[in-house]
């Protein structure tokens, strides 16, 4: 099979792996009682792209979404972490040879479902920068921009965990955010009172509990993103 056939099959099997997790959550909403029932349900899901399972970035995001659903009891809440599952960034321009599949496609179902209204990504502060398993599966997000931009209008929102107060959370955030914007996604910052680009944590010797501003913007990113997603997918 050249090369041409498999990038062809690749983004194939890809973009109807999406177009069936669209499909799925139309299916779902008319056994849950039709797509009223649906509207009044809306699915946060946040994007662990540490390396470290269960650890600081995972903390993080579990704040933002519990705060996400004491906005609304119409928010449900979901984390991915990237670290159980198999990222190939490279497979966003080279196609994958024949049993290279990684776990993308599940993901990318998962993230195009329409009962999906919301996407926090969270990462580490590497070098002022996000991590490789963040690039990776913002990479690999090429995948929606080829079939018909299939996270449009979905409200994303970014959290970073910096080993200081300014370890270069921020930038970190804003190359997630210049990635999500590529998407035509809604991009939001973590709102009132903090209101900067997202939420900023540090770690201390692997914990994030002490940082009491961190933890509210985590608090006001998960509201805000939340609060977005209610008004342009829910009731």
């Amino acid at each position: 099979m050249n090369s041409e056939r498999r990038e062809f099959l690749g983004t194939a099997g890809l973009a109807g792996a999406v177009a069936l997790g669209v499909a799925a959550g139309a299916v779902r909403a008319e056994e849950a009682g039709g797509p009223a029932a649906a509207a009044r349900k809306v699915r946060i899901v946040g994007i662990n792209c540490s390396a470290r399972k269960g650890k600081t970035t995972f903390a993080a995001l579990q704040v933002a979404l519990e705060a996400a659903k004491a906005h609304s009891p119409d928010i449900e809440t979901d984390i991915v972490e990237l670290a159980d599952l198999r990222i190939d960034g490279r497979h966003a321009v080279v196609p994958p040879k024949e049993g290279e599949q990684d776990d993308f496609e599940g993901l990318a179902t998962k993230l195009s479902d329409r009962s999906v209204g919301g996407i926090i990504v969270g990462s580490p502060v590497y070098f002022s920068g996000m991590s490789s398993l963040c690039k990776a599966f913002l990479d690999r997000c090429m995948v929606f921009r080829k079939n018909n931009f299939a996270l449009a209008n979905k409200v994303a929102g970014a959290l970073a965990v910096g080993g200081a107060r300014n370890g270069g959370q921020e930038l970190t955030i804003q190359g997630i955010h210049a990635a999500l914007l590529c998407q035509e996604m809604i991009v939001v910052g973590d709102g009132r009172p903090s209101a900067h680009q997202g939420a900023t944590l540090v770690n201390t010797k692997d914990d994030i509990s002490g940082d009491e501003f961190g933890l509210g913007t985590a608090k006001n990113l998960g509201r805000r993103v939340a609060e977005v997603a209610l008004k342009v997918h829910g009731a």
